[in-house]
């Protein structure tokens, strides 16, 4: 996947670009926003930050979204809930303030290429919204999946939590992030609930090592599924 990333601060990018590349990201970077319309061929997701030394980041986005249906995410120090309104507004598709965890970047970049209906990568990539990981078969257009050829039935909510965490290709997605797009809010036993459906996931699968937990912050797919998985 091609990311041009749009950053003035050198110290972020000198940590960005190597961490995105680990991840299998292919990445450039810019550091002001003359340029960026021009490099847009290509480019599957912008990561823009606003603070820019030469224009506007939200002028920028707009121009963006006018000259390309390019996804991009805002990463920028604006927290604000007017700033974030402000650039969804102007035309991006997620906004992540600093300072953020790099698996949480990298699972939202995931997540807007898929919301896109773009291929999403998975250990064994496949077709357009299609995941082959092992024996498991996903198709994230038709929500439907097979293990060993044998359909598995999922709940609603079951299959989301799946195709979260596929979507992140790898990349650990946050149980705030899980908890937020699945159910839309959190409460006092919105973690205890995620941990049931992740539980009654690994059984229905019966894969259990497949969707692997990241103590304290959330889970992440396995590149086979075999490979020893953590608990709830």
């Amino acid at each position: 996947m091609r990311v041009l990333l749009v950053e003035d601060d050198d110290r972020v990018a000198d940590a960005l670009l190597p961490a995105l590349a680990r991840r299998g990201l292919t990445v450039e970077r810019l550091a002001q926003g003359r340029g960026v319309l021009d490099r847009l061929t290509g480019v599957d997701v912008v990561l823009l930050d606003l603070g820019l030394p030469d224009i506007d980041g939200v002028t920028l986005c707009r121009q963006i979204r006018a000259a390309s249906d390019v996804a991009i995410i805002v990463v920028s120090a604006r927290g604000e809930v007017d700033d974030r309104i402000l650039g969804l507004h102007a035309g991006a598709d997620d906004y992540l303030v600093k300072p953020y965890d790099v698996g949480e970047l990298v699972a939202r970049v995931h997540a807007v290429r898929r919301r896109r209906g773009d291929a999403v990568p998975g250990a064994g990539g496949g077709t357009a919204g299609v995941v082959q990981v092992g024996d498991v078969h996903i198709d994230l257009v038709r929500h439907q999946v097979t293990v060993a050829d044998e359909p598995i039935t999922l709940s609603r909510k079951e299959f989301q939590v799946l195709a979260l965490v596929v979507g992140a290709g790898g990349a650990v997605c946050t149980r705030e992030r899980i908890i937020a797009e699945v159910w839309g809010r959190s409460w006092a036993g919105a973690n205890r609930t995620l941990d049931v459906h992740v539980a009654t996931l690994r059984t229905k699968l019966g894969r259990p090592a497949l969707v692997e937990t990241v103590r304290g912050v959330g889970y992440r797919l396995t590149a086979d599924g075999h490979a020893g998985a953590g608990t709830t």
